[in-house]
């Protein structure tokens, strides 16, 4: 049985399932090693981690440190994409204007979900502390926290919340929903930021300009 504020799992298995899918569809110079490997090492997790639908208080130490260990290796495969990306436009001087934008839409897409995960994961040490009696102090400050008469009683923020924040600091380069509120929240949305201004700033702009 659920536990009174207990989080579903399913949005982070499909979110997880989403960054498999817009990895795959990179073009094969910006993937890391064969093409099939990280898809295949994320998405094996998937099956025994959504085995119990909900994320609870007393879930086993193996199933969030599994979690942490696949969005840490979907980010660094991501990161490496940037990186990739960049050499192509800037040193290698690729013509292929329309697939890198199409690329770089890629990336920034998964660099989104995969920071929407950390923050699902990380505040208030976790989905499951989250649905215990005694979760830590908030990393993350929502407006319904701010102003309770906004929300339902007893709100708490589920997985939508924080995919709609990695959007919002994504796209704005800083907090424009939630605020971060501890050292931990802050070097999440610095670390997003700075890899969405590259892909947005650098990689599609440069893209651009070849189609011209």
């Amino acid at each position: 049985m659920a536990a009174p504020h207990s989080e579903p799992r399913w949005p982070a298995s499909f979110a997880l399932l989403g960054c498999v899918g817009l990895y795959a569809v990179l073009p094969n110079r910006l993937a890391v090693g064969p093409h099939w490997i990280v898809p295949v090492i994320v998405a094996l997790p998937i099956i025994p981690l959504s085995a119990r639908k909900h994320r609870h208080p007393n879930d086993a130490p193996w199933v969030r440190r599994v979690t942490i260990a696949t969005i840490a290796l979907i980010t660094l495969a991501n990161v490496t994409s940037v990186a990739l990306l960049v050499h192509l436009l800037l040193v290698a001087n690729v013509q292929q204007g329309r697939a890198l934008i199409y690329a770089a839409v890629s990336v920034w897409l998964t660099n989104v979900i995969t920071f929407a995960l950390w923050f699902w994961e990380m505040d208030r040490g976790g989905p499951h502390k989250r649905a215990g009696e005694d979760p830590r102090l908030p990393d993350f400050q929502f407006p319904q926290m701010e102003n309770p008469t906004l929300a339902p009683r007893d709100w708490r923020p589920a997985f939508v919340d924080y995919l709609y924040t990695s959007l919002a600091n994504g796209t704005s380069f800083a907090p424009a929903d939630a605020m971060p509120l501890t050292p931990l929240a802050k070097s999440l949305f610095a670390a997003e930021s700075l890899i969405s201004f590259v892909t947005i700033a650098v990689v599609a702009a440069r893209a651009v300009n070849i189609l011209h």
